[in-house]
């Protein structure tokens, strides 16, 4: 009995020991954790001065995704001996001079995807290796003299195209002037109702340059870990609205350790003399009348990185 009590006795001394040392740890943690809170606030009021400060900042983040696989004999599917893979990757740089009296600001955005999907059953001679599946490159050029902290007068360069197939076929080049309005700091809107809208491509096509509006909104954004930025880019035809294209870019990044984290890419497009260039491979009889302009979609999810 005296063996049983002592060593419940030795059991509750053990716990509230442990106990008492928990809350000795948490209580030495709390201020520790204030502390570092404390220096970041004062890092990050640091980093703010640093970026007021006029000059060239420059950057990139994007996106790698990817995933490789491997069938032998998978029966219930109609290719059972394959092997595939997919590899996409998206940068978006800038390179950005902000001055007291003028800007200039510079951005590029790359989405480039390859596919593969090789059927073991097949022979070698009809394996297709890795093919081109996503292809987009855009670079923008802005440049503004300012009238006041929110609004300059500017003038655009903004061109897009494909770089692994097809490269400008077609082609878009963007060239006007008119007004930037900056209402916050991270936002930039945009606004030449002067632009040309120039397209190339080759042979007989669709495609037709023509005057317009050009309206951009940019957006981007750092907290802490976090980078987000989205970018809509629209094209308004005053010959005729078969002429317009619009285009939105989303890009999140959110780093884990030493700029390597997780990422996800969106974009969006609408380009009627793209649907109707693409529908006249299979129907000649199409016509800006009658093709669907569906919406152009593509996402990338995968590991980030920054710089």
């Amino acid at each position: 009995m005296k063996r049983i009590i002592l060593l419940l006795v030795l059991v509750c001394a053990t716990t509230i020991s442990k106990a008492q040392t928990l809350e000795e740890l948490k209580a030495e943690q709390a201020p520790k954790k204030a502390k570092i809170a404390e220096l970041q606030a004062e890092v990050n009021a640091i980093q703010s001065k640093i970026n007021a400060i006029p000059g060239w900042k420059k950057g990139a983040f994007g996106t790698i995704g990817g995933s490789i696989s491997e069938f032998s004999n998978w029966y219930g599917q109609g290719t059972p001996n394959n092997a595939s893979g997919n590899i996409g990757v998206t940068v978006n740089a800038f390179a950005n001079n902000l001055q007291e009296k003028f800007f200039w600001r510079n951005s590029a955005n790359i989405n480039l995807g390859w596919v593969k999907l090789d059927d073991k059953d097949l022979p070698e001679s009809e394996q297709k290796g890795f093919q081109e599946a996503t292809d987009v490159f855009s670079i923008t050029s802005l440049y503004g003299r300012k009238l006041s902290e929110k609004f300059a007068i500017s003038t655009l360069g903004e061109y897009r195209t494909t770089i692994l197939n097809n490269f400008n076929d077609p082609g878009y080049l963007d060239l006007g002037v008119g007004s930037t309005w900056t209402p916050i700091k991270d936002l930039i809107v945009v606004t030449h109702p002067l632009n040309y809208n120039f397209v190339f491509s080759k042979g007989e096509t669709v495609f037709e340059s023509s005057l317009g509006a050009k309206i951009v909104a940019d957006y981007s954004k750092q907290l802490g870990a976090v980078k987000f930025k989205t970018n809509f880019s629209t094209f308004q035809s005053y010959k005729s609205s078969d002429y317009s294209n619009w285009t939105w870019i989303n890009s999140f990044g959110y780093t884990l350790w030493k700029g390597i984290g997780v990422g996800f890419d969106l974009g969006l497009r609408k380009n009627k003399q793209e649907a109707l260039n693409y529908g006249l491979k299979d129907d000649t009889s199409l016509t800006f009348d009658t093709v669907d302009n569906k919406l152009q979609t593509y996402w990338v999810f995968g590991l980030s990185y920054s710089l």
